[in-house]
């Protein structure tokens, strides 16, 4: 049970992990163009191969979650910028990013710096992603999880429950990621 607890409270990282990256605000900003680029092409590989794009655009989200762990500025700076590039290479994607892929990513990055534990990050990550999907499919009514066209709890709950599962998926993935990257850059000496 101890490290069952110790899992759920503990940092995702070391306190010097994230603070030991030093960047200037030029490589900062070059560094969130290059991000937002990269999430702007994997997200809307949907498009541009059709089946197999379909298993890549879901990959969007870590470029906003690394610009974010960077600094919430170039979390936000990589987000927007990545809609902006995502209205003029696949404007049928901005459904999708805005609400999902990309606020994922933000949620996870952003909850990652300030917030630092397992539970919290994916708390506030799943209910960022439920509130996405529940916006775009109730809200907007684009068919994002089918022809369901009414609401209902069972509904709701299995948002719900599919979003946190999958935050907890991302959070995972995206702090094996974040390490193997940052050990490569020697950020953390």
């Amino acid at each position: 049970m101890k490290q069952f607890n110790a899992y759920w409270k503990n940092p995702i990282f070391s306190a010097d992990f994230l603070s030991a990256i030093k960047k200037s605000r030029n490589q900062l900003l070059v560094f969130s163009a290059l991000l937002a680029a990269l999430a702007a092409i994997l997200q809307s590989a949907g498009g541009f191969l059709p089946g197999v794009g379909f298993l890549i655009s879901p990959f969007a989200t870590l470029p906003v979650v690394v610009a974010a762990c960077l600094s919430p500025t170039a979390g936000f700076f990589t987000y927007f910028l990545s809609i902006a590039l995502l209205f003029v290479l696949q404007p049928s994607e901005l459904f999708i990013f805005p609400f999902t892929t990309g606020l994922l990513g933000l949620a996870i990055g952003i909850s990652i710096r300030l917030v630092k534990t397992r539970l919290p990050v994916i708390l506030f990550s799943g209910i960022a992603l439920f509130g996405g999907i529940s916006f775009v499919a109730f809200v907007l009514n684009f068919p994002i999880i089918g022809p369901a066209s009414n609401i209902n709890t069972l509904l709701l709950m299995a948002i719900l429950g599919f979003s946190l599962l999958y935050s907890f998926i991302w959070t995972e993935v995206s702090r094996y990621f974040l390490r193997r990257l940052f050990s490569i850059l020697k950020f953390n000496k």
